[in-house]
């Protein structure tokens, strides 16, 4: 059995080359075949770079029909603006080209559900790119929760207290309903959204403000803070933002019966209500929450792809589906909804 991949990735902005280190970290799982190249150029240099990286010629491809009609390539890894991620995908899933996106979904929940549905209908294996989920941390706080030694919980608190400069908002398109969907919710905060989710389940109602600060200048919210009821009956906070400088770590407060989970840059502290006390993750490190988006590791994506890439050869799923995405989604359009217009929102997760 062929336990390795091929795959291209298509798009060659900031976080293309976080996934090309990751590849390259990993040669026996995943084949870097090529770059698609919008016509910026972009592409041309990354594939030039990973070439002297890997030792081997990256080709540059100049179109999603040339990838699609390219037999040796089994997934693609999307890196592109929300706003094209359709007329990407659908072409390669028709040709029955698996799909590994970068996160959002779509820009919206009712975009990503079209998009998760039609990916689902096509046959082809769509992952999500939620890093935060492959740290050591965050995997021994999954296994805890899944455990049931924790009890009930009652109070989730969320914290993204990040910092972007103007010049981050001043790229055409960043920030915009039209390109990227909205602000610190749907491009930075969604990671820790999905994470949250994961351990504390589903939110039921929410009711939320929200606000662009005196620190930027963008179409769409800086800064949000939000009352939480999930569906297990816990209740919770979030506040997420880029207006807070220097910008700090996200942090994550789960609170049960019988001990309190703290996720931090990487490091669970679990406090158990006996008095004990334990630490896991190892020391603590960069999460892009200052002035500078990609001061983190590339280990985390290199988690994600080996896992989709391990789903692909064993016919699971990855570890996280499209369909799971949709929760974060769902919430991200319900805060925003709510803040609109002043009042609790219901969400739907059916």
């Amino acid at each position: 059995m062929r336990t390795g991949r091929t795959c291209v990735i298509v798009g060659a902005g900031m976080v293309a080359r976080t996934h090309v280190l990751a590849a390259a970290a990993s040669p026996e799982k995943v084949t870097l075949k090529g770059i698609v190249d919008g016509g910026s150029g972009r592409a041309a240099r990354l594939a030039q770079e990973v070439s002297a990286l890997v030792g081997r010629e990256v080709a540059v491809y100049r179109s999603i029909e040339e990838v699609a009609n390219d037999p040796d390539v089994d997934f693609a890894i999307v890196v592109t603006p929300p706003n094209v991620r359709a007329s990407v995908i659908e072409p390669l899933a028709r040709a029955g080209k698996h799909i590994l996106l970068e996160k959002p979904v779509a820009r919206n929940t009712q975009e990503a559900t079209a998009l998760v549905a039609f990916c689902r209908s096509a046959g082809i294996s769509l992952g999500i790119v939620f890093q935060h989920r492959m740290r050591a941390a965050s995997r021994k706080a999954k296994e805890l929760v899944a455990d049931g030694g924790l009890g009930a919980l009652g109070v989730c608190e969320i914290s993204v207290p990040w910092w972007r400069a103007q010049a981050y908002y001043d790229e055409p398109g960043r920030g915009t309903r039209e390109r990227d969907g909205g602000g610190v919710l749907i491009s930075q905060a969604i990671h820790t959204i999905d994470l949250a989710l994961s351990l504390a389940g589903p939110v039921a109602r929410v009711q939320a403000m929200a606000a662009t600060t005196r620190f930027h200048s963008m179409e769409t919210e800086d800064f949000v803070s939000a009352g939480l009821c999930f569906e297990n009956g816990a209740v919770g906070s979030l506040m997420a933002s880029t207006a807070s400088f220097p910008g700090s770590a996200e942090t994550i407060s789960l609170h049960f019966d019988k001990a309190s989970l703290r996720l931090a840059s990487g490091v669970l502290s679990v406090d158990w209500r006996d008095g004990r006390s334990e630490t896991f993750g190892g020391t603590a490190s960069g999460t892009g929450g200052g002035a500078d988006p990609m001061a983190f590791t590339h280990e985390w994506h290199q988690g994600i792809i080996e896992d989709f890439v391990d789903a692909l050869v064993s016919e699971r799923e990855p570890v996280v589906t499209g369909e799971a995405a949709l929760l974060s989604h769902r919430l991200i359009d319900a805060i925003v909804k709510s803040a609109e217009g002043g009042k609790e929102v219901e969400l739907r997760n059916d």
